[in-house]
């Protein structure tokens, strides 16, 4: 096994917490699950993916999960994204990945397409870091980390920066990448309502997703 996606899920219930002013609890659950579907859908369908592994302590999403044909490992704490994020490049380095994909369970328009020539056929020969940035810029929405352990993830407000530095700190090559379908996730309402004009702008993908945001519409 080549390359392994890791992707670190929340509770449901604590998800999207930003979007309350719109949308009533039971709403952002059904929401999250719809998003994580489609993430791991593309993740199934990209040639280049040999695994997936969800680390979360939501019981629905392991069920997805398996569903999907992914692993799923206990989010023992659950205290928080990057702690998660270890947890699944360590179990993925125990089952011989030779580089790693963390990326979030909120970019359901993720393109298999765009996914497989972000990673390419092979893991880089030496040390690499790619970084897939979120619209604004500056904080990450996935990295490519080649070999798995190069550096450890720091996601969060301004993580752009510090990839960037311990990168650099590794030795290692550094570069951004902007696959369109990846560079959106959502947080607040004006990212749903973008996510809403990507999907109408395309055919395919994020059945889920577009289900629920129909659902909405007709509201």
């Amino acid at each position: 096994m080549t390359t392994i996606a890791v992707l670190p899920v929340k509770r449901f219930d604590n998800a999207k917490r930003r979007l309350a002013v719109r949308l009533s609890p039971g709403t952002r659950r059904v929401l999250a699950e719809a998003m994580v579907t489609d993430v791991l859908t593309a993740l199934r369908r990209a040639r280049h993916v040999d695994g997936v592994v969800v680390v979360t302590s939501e019981h629905a999403a392991e069920a997805i999960a398996r569903g999907h044909g992914a692993d799923a490992i206990p989010d023992i704490g659950d205290d928080g994204h990057n702690p998660a994020a270890a947890r699944g490049v360590a179990w993925a380095v125990e089952r011989g990945a030779r580089r790693v994909l963390l990326v979030p369970g909120d970019c359901p328009s993720l393109a298999p397409k765009e996914l497989d020539e972000l990673l390419g056929p092979r893991p880089a020969p030496g040390p690499e870091v790619v970084l897939v940035p979120d619209r604004h810029g500056s904080g990450t929405n996935a990295l490519v980390l080649t070999p798995p352990e190069v550096m450890a993830p720091s996601f969060g407000p301004g993580s752009r920066a510090r990839h960037e530095a311990a990168a650099e700190a590794a030795g290692a090559r550094f570069r951004i990448a902007e696959p369109p379908s990846l560079v959106l996730d959502v947080d607040t309402i004006e990212d749903l309502d973008l996510l809403r004009a990507a999907l109408d702008d395309r055919v395919g993908g994020a059945a889920h997703t577009r289900g629920m945001l129909a659902r909405l519409d007709r509201r």
